[in-house]
Parts: structure tokens; sequence; C-alpha cells
């Protein structure tokens, strides 16, 4: 059997790109747009059977990508989300989209904690205070957070780590996900916000979920931690929460708009701890990560049971060929 047309969108060096995919040998033939823009993901498509997705959300299969690969067969993405890419159109197309589930759950927990730590106990405030020259020993007033309620927005590999981690801290955890759960920690959102002293979102990016959280809605005085996507929380009401006092502080590793620009108002807000979307980028999470890509690329083009199929279809790969379909 010939090759499978690999198209690779990682913003990556070809030359990195072609070793890190060394494991599926002479079963694919490796290519890689002759641009990172739209123009030229688009003149590549065409003969393209399988996709590595672009996990920078920059080079995505909306419906117009989709209908310009007529061959496509096969769509694998390099992270959890899968924003950007027109799920229907693939669907429609027999093109099953997988994902990594799991694979940053460790890393994106960790950091959530940590962010809820700094937050809770100043460091960053502390830090900068004692940089400039100064002492703050009485007006910081961190806390602590054994104790306290958090509430976790999606409970998925992530979610279900997060709530471990703040548990072991001695928290109280809540959890709400788009599927209602026979659980004594599931809660309705609208109470799990207005409960919850801490809240951590990290659900994954759709049509329903933009704009979910309105932090208006959150407690008086609570602290927001977002790792999922800066579009999940209104970030228009999340400036105004922080700028009133009515939310103590958030931290952010996720944005609207990546980077921040100039003149954003959450860059100045002192209340604000910024990360530049790390949170799941850690050396044991992307040996994770790479290990599950490869596994479910040598799947698909040995006919194997895919994992992670995250549009409803059967989780095989169909070869197309002038119109017809091939195992």
């Amino acid at each position: 059997m010939s090759p499978w047309t690999l198209l690779a969108l990682p913003p990556l060096p070809e030359a990195f790109v072609r070793d890190l995919l060394a494991p599926l040998g002479d079963r694919v033939d490796v290519r890689v747009p002759a641009a990172r823009d739209r123009d030229a993901l688009l003149a590549a498509l065409p003969d393209a059977e399988i996709v590595l997705g672009d996990w920078t959300g920059t080079l995505v299969l909306d419906g117009v990508a989709v209908a310009a690969a007529p061959r496509l067969a096969f769509v694998q993405q390099p992270s959890v989300g899968v924003d950007g890419h027109d799920l229907g159109a693939l669907t429609a197309a027999g093109v099953p989209l997988a994902n990594t589930p799991g694979v940053s759950a460790v890393a994106v927990s960790e950091w959530c904690l940590a962010a809820a730590l700094a937050l809770a106990r100043r460091l960053v405030a502390g830090d900068t205070a004692v940089r400039a020259g100064e002492w703050p020993q009485q007006s910081l007033r961190p806390y602590e957070l054994r104790g306290r309620t958090v509430g976790v927005v999606g409970h998925g590999p992530i979610g279900v780590a997060c709530a471990e981690l703040f548990r072991a801290l001695g928290c109280e955890v809540r959890f709400w996900t788009r599927t209602p759960r026979e659980d004594p920690a599931y809660q309705d959102l609208g109470a799990l916000l207005a409960g919850s002293d801490v809240v951590v979102v990290v659900i994954a990016l759709s049509e329903e979920t933009t704009r979910l959280i309105d932090p208006a809605l959150m407690k008086p005085g609570a602290l927001l931690v977002n790792a999922a996507r800066g579009e999940v929380v209104d970030q228009a009401a999340l400036v105004r929460a922080l700028r009133s006092g009515h939310l103590a502080g958030a931290a952010l590793d996720v944005f609207e708009t990546e980077p921040p620009p100039p003149g954003d108002p959450l860059r100045e807000l002192p209340n604000v701890l910024l990360s530049p979307h790390v949170a799941g980028v850690t050396p044991e999470a992307s040996g994770r990560l790479l290990t599950a890509v490869v596994d479910n690329l040598l799947a698909a083009v040995e006919g194997r049971e895919l994992t992670g199929v995250v549009n409803g279809l059967p989780p095989t790969v169909r070869r197309k060929s002038f119109g017809t379909t091939t195992r």
C-alpha cells in the first residue's frame, strides 16, 4: 500500500516534525504547508489524507478547509481542545477527529492549585513589594485554602485531577459539568458560582460554553482560576469584577486574544496573575502527548481502533480514493 499523505500543522521546524513522526516510518509521506497562513493551508489540503493539527489554533479545519480536502480521512489534534475545527463538517465528511485526553491533566491541575495558592497567599504582591524596598508584613493579608469551598467547572480528566488535589489540601470541592451527575459533589452552575471561594475553570470551549462564566455571579471576594480557554469566561465582566473588588483576584493562563494586546486592562490590574498559556506545558506532559499522538497515528494507518475520537464517528479510519472508500 502506498504511504498515507500526512499534513503536519504544528508550529515547529519541518525537520523537527519529521523527527517526531519518525516512528511512523514509510507508512506516511509527511508534508507541511508552504507557509503558516490560511492560503498555504488550503493549497496543501487537496492531497492530505491525515492532518496533524495545530495546537495554537492558527491553522484550523473550518467548513471551507474541510471542503478543500476531499481525500481527508483522519484528523489528530495534539491537544485536549479542538476549538476552531468544524466538528459538524468533519462528521458530515466521515472524518474522525481525535484529541489527546488526559495527557496534561497532572500538569494543568498542578498549575491550578499553584495559582490558587499564589492568589490566596498574595505571593506576587509580596514579591513585587519586597523588590521595591517595601516590607508589607502586616498589610498583605494572605489566607489559607484549607477548609474553603472550591468549585471546579468541568469534570474531564483535568477537572477530576483538580478535585483530587484541592481535596488533598483540605478543601470542600464541588463540581459542575454539562451532563448532570448522580454525585453528592455535583452542583448546579449557579449554586456553584455563588457558593465557591475559588472557582477553577477547566471545561472545553464550545458554542455552549462560550462566556459560560459570568464573574458577577460569583461569591464576593472569591478567586477565579481559568486554565480552559479565555472565551469561556466573560472577560469584560471579569475586568469589571476585579476593578470593583467584587472578586479578590484571578489567575489566568488563557485569554480571548493571545498574547493579550497592549492596552488590555488585564495587564494593568494588580490582583491578576498572568500566565502565557503554559499550564499544560511540562516535559512530562509533552512526552505523554507525543506518545498519544504517534500511537493514534499508527493505529490509523494500520487499521486499528483509535482513541479519543470526539465527533461521534466510529474509531476507525477509512482511506478515500477517487470518490470511493476503501480500508
